[in-house]
């Protein structure tokens, strides 16, 4: 097995705030890692690191087969990134940008609008090549973003949050896209909120919280390490959710773990117990709500999903918004 991107014991603190605490890592080349984790859990400080953006504290990275503290402009040359907001000039054509990122990573003037037309084309912008970037939509700018950040070619490709903000469409897009660079034998580092996308995209994932990598494996892997069997009701009166939390708290002596998300007023109760259980919970929490007076308007049994996952094992919900910030990106 041949690692794209390799970490031993990295850490990273902001004063009295330890951002990373001996976080390793291990990346297959031509493979997407999905890593997650709360906001404010060390997912952009560690991929800064690992772009040569901050220095960490201690621990060892390395990229490409080389260490992003002693060799960082032979990592830079093999890496690209894209940040949870468009970098891109505005007052420049998507041409003008290709072409001037071609040049900043010193392609020849014909090499660089020879790249700029193929990646123009690539992400379905030739059309709107020549017009300027502030006409472009928000999926448009993001695409044209994640193509300044394949100019050089990079063999990895650091994606932060890529599709934050976009339309159901747009996102899909843009994993089209991503699955094209690893088959391309690109490797992706992709950090992301939105479940369904790590879930869709990535072989492996890593969970990260508090600074700690808490679990790494397979989707598949970490579903059935949680277990057990998802109740979802949604109370035909969204103004009942919490009088339905209440009645369902402690539901099974504590076998099940109940959680409102913020989903159209859906519940999640996750049953961590035998299949043959589960039954008898159902009839429990629907006898709590129909002594509390609270009607339901849907109800389903499902396996659980990586929401499911990301509740398990850090205690609170997925946050789809991108408005977190790590300690470093505070008052910038």
């Amino acid at each position: 097995m041949t690692l794209a991107i390799e970490t031993r014991g990295l850490a990273k603190s902001y004063g009295r705030i330890r951002a990373l605490d001996g976080v390793d890592l291990a990346v297959e080349e031509g493979s997407i890692l999905g890593l997650l984790g709360p906001n404010g859990a060390g997912k952009t400080t560690l991929v800064r690191i690992l772009a040569t953006l901050l220095r960490a504290d201690a621990g060892i990275a390395n990229v490409g087969g080389h260490d992003v503290a002693s060799e960082p402009d032979a990592v830079r040359a093999q890496i690209g990134l894209t940040g949870q907001f468009a970098a891109i000039d505005e007052d420049l054509t998507g041409r003008e940008n290709l072409e001037l990122v071609g040049r900043l990573s010193q392609l020849p003037g014909r090499a660089a609008r020879a790249r700029a037309a193929e990646l123009l084309d690539r992400f379905e912008l030739a059309d709107a090549g020549d017009r300027r970037a502030s006409t472009y939509s928000g999926g448009m700018a993001r695409r044209l973003d994640l193509a300044a950040s394949l100019v050089a070619d990079p063999r990895v490709v650091f994606l932060d949050e890529p599709t934050t903000g976009l339309d159901p469409s747009s996102r899909r897009t843009l994993w089209g896209v991503i699955r094209g660079l690893v088959a391309e034998g690109t490797t992706v580092l992709l950090t992301t909120q939105y479940l369904d996308e790590v879930d869709a995209l990535a072989e492996s994932i890593v969970v990260i919280d508090r600074g700690h990598v808490i679990a790494s494996d397979t989707a598949a892997e970490l579903k059935e390490q949680v277990g057990g069997e998802v109740l979802e009701l949604r109370p035909a009166a969204s103004t009942r959710v919490g009088s339905a939390l209440h009645a369902l708290d402690g539901l099974g002596d504590g076998r099940a773990e109940v959680r409102h998300d913020g989903r159209d007023g859906t519940i999640s109760v996750t049953v961590r117990d035998e299949t043959s259980r589960t039954a008898a919970l159902i009839a429990e929490a629907i006898r709590r709500l129909d002594e509390a007076g609270i009607a339901i308007e849907d109800l389903s049994v499902t396996k659980p999903s990586l929401d499911d996952v990301f509740f398990a094992l850090t205690g609170q919900a997925a946050v789809a918004d991108g408005e977190g910030r790590e300690p470093e990106e505070e008052g910038r």
